[in-house]
């Protein structure tokens, strides 16, 4: 039975998607077959995982108003263990075609279900706001992981994306937990970063990653190239450390 863990914060900028795009990668490259879930119109993580977002036939808007089965929307081995259901700028109409339609909390669940035994783990890439993509995301997914920049205004909107995911618990999807917290752009060379983390650590009953994403070059440069990082730079700090961010997971679904 897999593991189905949507990433997601509704603020934007904060490395959602590069942990989305990579910690699949690295998962799939450790062995774990994992189907990557583009839930954002923007379709970056399409795109960051070599997908061609503009010339898909099928995506997930399709899948959404129900023009095609899941079956004929996932692109197959990627790269080796990595299927990837992509997205693009169609789906931002999806809101509004979902208006008056019944059930739609669950139209992703109810397709995903059809597939997710095939697979150790499915990723989804939630968009940047507390939509009805990132409630789909979530109605499908058994946890949340959270990835919080190292800066300033970290904790802003956290509490709301905390709140939204106690809602979901509540009334649409009871087994949600919250997978845990990760840093991301951590920067060494500032105190602002380290302190960030404490305050973090201590204001959040949250379980928080020990794996630490820190601000890497190579990690900014690698979706231009349509690369997950442990195949653009394998031996760059960002690429190290996203392996042992999926060896977190592994393990803490072991446990």
């Amino acid at each position: 039975m897999g593991r189905i863990i949507a990433v997601a914060n509704q603020k934007g900028g904060v490395g959602k998607t590069t942990t989305s795009i990579n910690l699949s990668a690295s998962l799939a490259s450790l062995g774990q077959k994992v189907l990557a879930l583009d839930m954002d119109p923007q379709g970056n993580m399409t795109s960051g995982l070599s997908v061609n977002k503009e010339e898909v036939e099928n995506s997930v808007y399709d899948l959404i108003i129900g023009n095609v089965g899941i079956e004929e929307c996932i692109c197959k081995n990627v790269y080796e263990n990595l299927d990837v259901l992509p997205s693009n700028i169609n789906l931002s109409a999806a809101e509004i075609e979902l208006i008056g339609v019944e059930n739609k909390e669950y139209i992703i669940k109810n397709e995903i279900d059809k597939v997710k035994d095939r697979y150790d783990y499915i990723i989804i890439d939630c968009p940047p706001a507390l939509s009805m993509l990132t409630i789909n995301a979530m109605t499908t997914a058994n946890s949340v992981l959270v990835p919080i920049q190292c800066e300033y205004y970290a904790l802003e909107g956290l509490s709301q994306l905390i709140h939204t995911i106690e809602l979901v618990q509540e009334r649409l999807n009871p087994e949600l937990e919250i997978e845990g917290v990760v840093f991301t752009m951590y920067d060494a060379r500032t105190n602002l970063s380290l302190q960030v983390v404490e305050n973090v650590k201590d204001n959040l009953n949250q379980n928080i990653y020990k794996t630490i994403i820190p601000r890497n070059i190579r990690l900014a440069e690698a979706p231009s190239y349509g690369m997950p990082i442990n195949l653009y730079d394998p031996k760059s700090s960002g690429a190290e450390s996203y392996m042992l961010l999926a060896e977190e997971v592994i393990n803490k679904g072991e446990e």
